[in-house]
């Protein structure tokens, strides 16, 4: 049933190692749903064995995987799994084909003097984070469960440890192309790049140079398509570095994630990013950037370098020309616009100058405008005042449209409900203090719902209150 995926690229690629065995870890949280839906159908003490590095997965050998990756702009040639153990990969119930990768688990030959541990607050984020953003319509990875370790990690103070168990289609990033590139591996990248091409469903002929454009082209949509669902539902990754940029188009590492409340093109709550390179309006450019990076690591395999980086510059062209064509839907789909007419982009630019102005709320701002269209939850989802002048001027825009088809379209394009910061760190400080938290369950089950406009505690709809102190951290 399980195997070892990676391992015909190579040893210095998929790296043998053994994860660290908790005597007395315990499963914290399990995703039942996603149990079921891979065909796993382990109970809780199948999982704990498995998870917890007491025993391997049948058929499978453990590996942390090596990578490169620019960090913040600055690259590092060695980089890889340095708190991450790869126990094996499986088929799924529908034949699709995933990894489980357990993350907190130990030291590896990438740690870098690291403890390779993860405390328990950065795990039920991802959890939480993973399973609201996929209920979004955004590609992610999974988390299958969170294990509580019985042990202490050291970060701003003494921690309690855990095990993120994450599944995932493929754990393939940017970075493995440029970690065989420095290594100028090209046997090896080739053996990965089928791999890659396979997992995306894509077909090779003998891996030739058109094989290997063709594989840049998706890659380039599907990193836009992302971003633009991103930016969406206000999500920010806080560290889009090369490394955790997986070619697929799913969305990877949720360590100083969060979600945009007050709006801000400039919104950044990640520690580290003192810069604002992964702002929330800077996530279009910076995974055009990393698309970059994978194309100058694909030139090992092509002959002809000025044409490949002829061939390699076009198609970058078009990630912006697709992501300006997305972008400009993006915000009609959130207006219920349904055509395009003269003056459209001066309406937006002016609802989001407002927003910006007075940092209003940017999921219950649209929120409310679809409330209007779809004659429910308006006590809920108020229109700020500051709105008041330009509301008159979009109701006008639209009311020639079917008022059916437009509260369609933006019901589905504006959620009711999101993973609010706040509510996410009282959830962590619950399991901190008691191990468990009395609202995750019925939280968890309205954000599987997001674009189900229901009457919600108010807590879960309010927006942050410490916006501009707010920070989230790697977790390392």
């Amino acid at each position: 049933m399980f195997y070892s995926r990676y391992a015909p690229i190579g040893e210095k690629f998929a790296v043998p190692a053994i994860p660290n065995d908790f005597n007395n870890a315990k499963v914290t949280v399990f995703n039942t749903e996603l149990n079921t839906q891979l065909g796993l159908n382990w109970n809780l003490e199948t999982a704990q064995y498995y998870l917890s590095g007491s025993r391997p997965l049948p058929g499978a050998q453990s590996v942390c995987l090596a990578y490169s990756g620019h960090q913040f702009g600055q690259f590092n040639p060695t980089l890889g799994d340095g708190r991450a153990h790869l126990i094996g990969s499986f088929k799924a119930r529908d034949r699709e084909t995933f990894d489980i990768q357990l993350k907190g688990s130990g030291a590896t030959v990438f740690s870098r003097g690291g403890d390779g541990l993860c405390a328990l607050g950065p795990a039920i984020r991802e959890f939480v984070m993973s399973k609201a953003l996929l209920s979004l319509g955004v590609p992610s990875t999974q988390c299958l469960a969170v294990l509580s370790t019985g042990d202490s990690v050291y970060r701003q103070g003494e921690l309690p440890g855990a095990v993120v168990a994450r599944v995932a289609h493929s754990h393939i990033r940017v970075g493995s192309f440029q970690y065989l590139a420095v290594q100028q591996d090209s046997e090896a990248m080739l053996k990965l790049l089928e791999l890659a091409m396979k997992d995306v469903g894509l077909e090779s002929n003998g891996l030739a140079e058109e094989d290997i454009f063709s594989f840049f082209q998706f890659v380039c949509d599907a990193q836009c398509d992302l971003i633009l669902k991103w930016l969406q539902v206000g999500f920010i990754h806080g560290v889009m570095n090369t490394d955790n940029t997986l070619i697929n188009g799913e969305t990877i590492d949720y360590g100083p994630c969060a979600m945009m409340e007050s709006f801000s093109f400039n919104r950044v709550f990640s520690s580290i990013d003192r810069q604002g390179r992964y702002a929330f309006g800077q996530q279009p450019n910076m995974a055009s950037w990393n698309c970059g990076r994978l194309a100058e690591s694909l030139l090992l395999l092509i002959e002809d370098e000025q044409v490949a980086i002829e061939r390699f510059s076009k198609i970058l062209a078009g990630f912006s020309e697709r992501f300006n064509q997305g972008y400009k839907q993006l915000w009609h789909n959130k207006l219920g616009l349904l055509d395009e007419q003269p003056g459209d982009q001066d309406l937006i630019t002016a609802l989001l100058e407002v927003m910006t102005r007075h940092e209003l709320d940017f999921t219950n701002t649209f929120a409310s405008l679809t409330a209007i269209k779809i004659n429910r939850q308006q006590l809920q989802y108020p229109i700020p005042p500051e709105l008041d002048e330009w509301v008159n001027k979009w109701k006008a825009r639209i009311q020639d449209h079917e008022s059916s088809e437009v509260a369609a379209v933006m019901q589905q394009h504006n959620p009711a409900i999101i993973p609010r910061n706040d509510v996410l760190e009282e959830v962590i400080r619950d399991f901190y203090q008691y191990g468990n938290s009395d609202i995750l369950d019925s939280w968890l089950e309205a954000l599987s719902v997001p674009y189900n406009y229901d009457n919600y505690p108010e807590k879960w709809l309010l927006s942050q209150t410490n916006t501009k102190s707010y920070q989230t951290f790697c977790g390392t």
